[in-house]
């Protein structure tokens, strides 16, 4: 299946305190967690960025590397310096410690964002905004957010039109939400590797991107 005229975008660069390291470079299957990450996103995306508040440390992944230019607004400040480098009216933004990525996922997400400016996972009260969709006219309401001292990614969600995809749409596709899973510490790193090599196992030593 052909890429689509989208733009991916891989945050990195997070402090990793509960981890311990960097967990971009966390080894699976040999390959660096941002490498498996890229790799899901390059299957779906006509252009795969990584931002990153120091380009340096993420070189030689085959990608472009872009950095912040609002420091230290964490997540909301990574996600506006993609949509700026974005070549793509549409981005889908995820984290570099995402190791079950969905491809038919990520493109169902590209289609529930036709008409909306963001189209993103909300269970009760709580949303996903980094396994999510998100157009570059988001642009002036993040930078308005920023300057305003907010931090928060859903701060600016007040000025823009917003897509609410609920579980049970994203059920056919992904059922346990395994998606949406990320790493933050040594025991969610140890129960990943667990699953990933039960995926091997059951897929005959490669699991398909």
């Amino acid at each position: 299946m052909r890429p689509l005229p989208v733009t991916g975008v891989v945050l990195a660069g997070g402090a990793s305190r509960r981890m311990g390291r960097d967990k971009a470079f966390l080894e699976l299957e040999g390959r660096p967690l941002i490498g498996v990450v890229i790799a899901r996103m390059a299957s779906v995306c006509a252009e795969v960025l990584v931002v990153a508040g120091n380009a340096a440390l993420y070189a030689g992944l085959g990608v472009e590397v872009v950095e912040d230019r609002f420091r230290g607004v964490g997540a909301l400040g990574g996600l506006h310096a993609g949509l700026e480098a974005a070549r793509h009216d549409l981005a889908l933004a995820v984290g570099c410690d995402m190791p079950f990525l969905n491809p038919a996922l990520l493109r169902a997400f590209v289609a529930w964002s036709e008409g909306h400016d963001v189209a993103l996972l909300r269970r009760g009260e709580q949303v996903d905004p980094l396994h999510a969709a998100y157009r570059r006219t988001c642009l002036p309401a993040m930078e308005e957010a920023i300057r305003a001292g907010k931090r928060r990614i859903i701060s600016f969600f007040p000025r823009v039109r917003v897509r609410y995809v609920t579980p049970e749409e994203i059920a056919p596709l992904d059922p346990h939400l395994r998606s949406f899973r990320n790493v933050n510490t040594p025991q969610e790193w140890a129960a990943a590797q667990a699953e990933w090599a039960g995926e091997l196992d059951r897929e005959g030593g490669a699991v398909v991107e």
